[in-house]
């Protein structure tokens, strides 16, 4: 395909209001990367400095002029705000700028629509948008119809209902509908994790800012330690690559498993909108034994995308989970990698073999601190607990002595309390 052929980007003005917030430069930056996952191109960017938003328009009037005559001049007919905007500031900056104004809860929402795949992600962001556009319906058209009435005009409003009312009730009847086809996947998906429960395997997932690698390392893992590598997950650079949870099988060396999750990626200023309709999405990492942050080290604003992460975390209940830290991406920096600093902080580069395999060491040495070494000793008409030991267990050695298998080995604490009956020796 030569450049000819390549969709046409759409110009837009970014606008920023700076209140004294500490983490405005990388928010504008962060708008900057939005607009462009959305098939725009920033043409130029606008910033002003006030204690709070003018009520009305966003910024004051006479940057609004400004913005209007710059418009005008460069042919730019779309306007892109850094916060989201009231109902009026979003019809009155339209207005007066005589261009488009979207605001950055439109733009995520839009982008969520536009990567959506599964039935559950594209229901999840139906929602999240109907509940954007309910307070923002225009009032313009807020005239009686004459459906119940048989009649028109203002005096007959009593027994009519208005264009407006009957919008709200159309949207308020729609979210309804779409939150029941929710929470019926979500049922299924409860039920999968419930008897993912009842093996006992414990589960990691991957959390993180949108675009710091956690696709990327998840195929790692699974081609390296997982069932198939057909199943591999997308991956793209660009941000929320990644809306639908994926959960894959890991194995580990000693007849260790883990499940392992991706989950949709962060983003500052994430709408509450997506953030209560991702709730059941998020629910393999709230349901997780470990949290694996994914952090691209390469950025120079990588710790702001820490905080982002969690302090989404905990806007969706996801506090107090144990959590390595994973600093991705290091072959585009000066640090030395892969290397393991503590118990749970690795410098790593997802396309990195060796990476991978300090990796799932780390993961492992977090999910399976709680086996216990043992020896049992086993009678042989019990036969059927050495075949379900030796494919759930680590067997280090097997002995066969006159009156049953002697096996010393690594083992889950709920199986080692199930046959605690043959254990003879237990390790320090």
């Amino acid at each position: 395909m030569d450049n000819s052929e390549l969709p046409q980007r759409t110009p837009v003005f970014i606008i920023g209001l700076d209140t004294g917030q500490e983490n405005y430069e990388y928010s504008m930056r962060e708008l900057a990367e939005l607009v462009q996952a959305n098939n725009m191109e920033v043409v130029k960017r606008f910033d002003q400095s006030l204690d709070r938003p003018n009520p009305a328009t966003y910024f004051g009037s006479g940057k609004v002029e400004e913005l209007q005559q710059d418009a005008a001049e460069a042919g730019v007919n779309v306007i892109v705000a850094n916060d989201e905007l009231s109902p009026s500031q979003l019809s009155n900056l339209a207005t007066q700028t005589q261009t488009k104004v979207i605001d950055r809860t439109a733009l995520i929402i839009e982008i969520f629509a536009n990567r959506a795949q599964s039935r559950e992600a594209k229901i999840q962001v139906k929602i999240a948008k109907l509940q954007y556009q309910l307070p923002r319906l225009q009032t313009a058209d807020d005239v009686t119809l004459d459906q119940q009435s048989g009649g028109g005009g203002l005096a007959n409003r009593g027994t009519g209902e208005t264009k407006l009312e009957m919008d709200r009730r159309v949207i308020t009847k729609q979210i309804a509908h779409l939150r029941q086809e929710l929470r019926d996947i979500s049922k299924g998906e409860e039920t999968k994790r419930r008897q993912r429960d009842k093996t006992g395997i414990p589960t990691a997932a991957l959390v993180g800012y949108t675009n710091a690698g956690k696709s990327t390392i998840m195929n790692q893992l699974v081609a390296h330690y997982g069932l198939a590598e057909h199943k591999q997950v997308f991956t793209k650079n660009m941000l929320f690559a990644t809306l639908d949870t994926s959960v894959r099988q890991l194995n580990f060396p000693g007849n260790k498993r883990c499940l392992l999750s991706d989950t949709v990626g962060f983003v500052s200023k994430l709408p509450i909108h997506l953030v209560e309709a991702f709730k059941s999405t998020l629910a393999e990492a709230a349901n997780a034994d470990l949290l694996i942050q994914v952090i691209d080290y390469s950025d120079p604003l990588y710790q702001e995308m820490m905080k982002t992460t969690e302090q989404t975390l905990a806007q969706i209940g996801i506090k107090d989970k144990p959590m390595l830290y994973v600093f991705n991406k290091a072959d585009q920096t000066d640090f030395d990698y892969p290397t393991m600093e503590g118990d749970d902080r690795l410098i790593i580069s997802a396309i990195n073999d060796s990476s991978t395999d300090m990796l799932m060491k780390a993961i492992e040495k977090h999910l399976f601190k709680d086996y216990v070494s043992t020896t049992m000793l086993i009678p042989f008409d019990d036969g059927q607990v050495v075949s379900y030991l030796n494919e759930h267990a680590n067997i280090l050695s097997t002995k066969y002595v006159s009156n049953g298998t002697e096996l010393q080995l690594e083992l889950p604490r709920e199986d080692f309390q199930r046959y605690q009956q043959y254990v003879v020796e237990q390790a320090e």
